[in-house]
């Protein structure tokens, strides 16, 4: 079987399952993958290949018993991204602060990967903290974008969507906070999917951020359904996780009649040319498959949306990491330090809750008369590599944007955390990089986007790996 490290990861198992592919043969091609394409994109932090290799046989011998039933991921290369915890695996997070950092447990993502019978092979690599959307470090260096060796990866989970478009990995995982699945997801032509909050759990406090999502990342919208339904689910240690657990099962990719919002800006967002021409695209797409498809007056300022996200990230998110460097700034990336100094002085938290009512309230009046909304996930297809967001902006017909805040629509669906979203490709700019776009969901209506997603890659299928010329350089 030529090319496996190309096939999605359902298919992947059920190679396993009728034995015409091993878990040994798979993993074993997925790293001579990685050793020919790594070096140029470098997506992956610490590999564990030989801990894998002999996991890898243990599923191959579950194969072949042909007695008893494989678990749902019996034997499958999964890369976890360089923050989730791991008992005995170092968690970096990007940083050289926590380069050392070595969890005594796993976090229940992890857990439930575990258990499944995925097989780890790798981390992926994130910016400091997973706090930008583009993925470069002091402790890792640049990623880059296997599509055009040029250009970012997105982040913060840019390793994983880079391994996914490089073919090194089948599935990863991802955590989004203001859009760290989506962007990555858009940037490397893959599918990136951010719960509604609760259906996946973490352990406080993130699990009480409703902000904060992890979610899969994977080529296929059937391989990330795979994923989501090993990892959703209630869980004690985390209050707001759901009950009962959904199960997307297989995606039905019926969009018959349904009624779907489109935006290509989000009324105040600078969204380039090729990215409002995809959007235009895809709804045409899915007028085509017989949904009612409606452009319609939604704004959302990047203002208000500013001020919900200082007040927030200023109470959470950036308290914790300035309380992990105080003493040792020196040694963070410049990008933390100038995020957490452009913080200094936030919006009250009654403030940020007002603005977060608001943007909520927008998009519930949207929401009440369509099923779901297409929009642009990032204004841009992607930022160049080594993008720096402490020394350049970003410029638009000739106008300069914050790289942090104001081209990643993406962020505008983590105030409204109960809706589900789900990235997927829609075209490629002139470059060659890829441009996604968001389906959001009603809340907790995570099946209605997925099986949005599943017709428009039926409709407009995509190839499922960057072409090796640009994958190698």
């Amino acid at each position: 079987m030529s090319d496996i490290h190309v096939l999605p990861a359902t298919q992947v198992l059920a190679a396993f399952a009728r034995r015409e592919l091993s878990p040994v043969e798979y993993l074993e091609a997925l790293i001579r993958r990685a050793e020919a394409v790594e070096p140029r994109i470098n997506a992956f932090g610490d590999r564990y290949f030989d801990e894998a290799l002999a996991a890898a046989r243990q599923a191959e011998a579950v194969y072949s018993a042909r007695s008893g039933s494989p678990r749902a991921l019996e034997g499958l290369p999964v890369a976890v991204k360089d923050e989730a915890e791991m008992a005995g695996k170092r968690t970096t997070n990007g940083s050289l602060l926590l380069q050392d950092n070595v969890p005594r447990t796993d976090e229940p993502m992890v857990e439930r990967l575990l258990a499944a019978g995925a097989v780890v092979h790798a981390r992926t690599l994130t910016p400091e903290f997973s706090i930008a959307f583009f993925t470069s470090s002091r402790l890792w260096g640049v990623t880059r974008n296997p599509w055009n060796l040029d250009y970012d990866v997105g982040g913060s989970s840019g390793g994983s969507a880079a391994a996914l478009a490089a073919g090194t990995t089948p599935l990863a995982t991802g955590s989004d906070i203001g859009g760290s699945i989506r962007v990555p997801a858009s940037c490397c032509g893959v599918v990136g999917y951010k719960p509604a909050y609760g259906r996946i759990p973490q352990l406080p406090p993130d699990g009480l951020d409703h902000w904060c999502h992890l979610g899969p990342l994977a080529r296929t919208v059937g391989d990330a359904a795979l994923l989501a339904d090993v990892l959703v689910g209630p869980d004690a240690r985390d209050h707001a996780s759901l009950r009962p657990a959904l199960r997307i099962g297989r995606p039905s990719g019926d969009v018959d009649d349904m009624r779907i919002a489109v935006s290509q800006d989000l009324g105040d967002w600078p969204v380039v040319e090729s990215v409002r021409a995809a959007v235009s695209g895809t709804a045409d797409v899915l007028r085509d498959l017989g949904a009612v498809v409606e452009e319609v007056p939604l704004t959302i300022e990047r203002s208000l949306l500013a001020t919900a996200g200082n007040a927030h990230y200023a109470a959470i998110f950036a308290a914790y990491i300035a309380a992990t460097i105080e003493g040792r700034e020196d040694r963070a990336n410049a990008y933390t330090r100038s995020w957490l100094a452009s913080l200094a002085d936030p919006p009250s938290v009654l403030e940020g809750l007002q603005a977060e009512g608001e943007i909520t309230r927008r998009l519930g009046e949207v929401h009440d008369r369509f099923d779901a909304l297409l929009c642009p996930t990032l204004a841009i297809p992607a930022l160049p590599a080594g993008f720096d967001s402490c020394s350049e902006p970003v410029v638009i017909d000739g106008v300069d944007y914050d790289g942090m805040r104001e081209i990643c629509l993406s962020e505008v669906f983590n105030p409204a955390g109960r809706c589900p979203v789900v990235t997927l490709p829609a075209g490629r700019d002139p470059a060659g990089v890829p441009i996604g776009l968001q389906i959001v969901g009603r809340s907790y209506d995570d099946a209605k986007v997925f099986a949005i997603a599943a017709a428009l890659e039926r409709a407009q299928p995509w190839p499922l790996v960057a072409p090796t010329a640009a994958a190698c350089g």
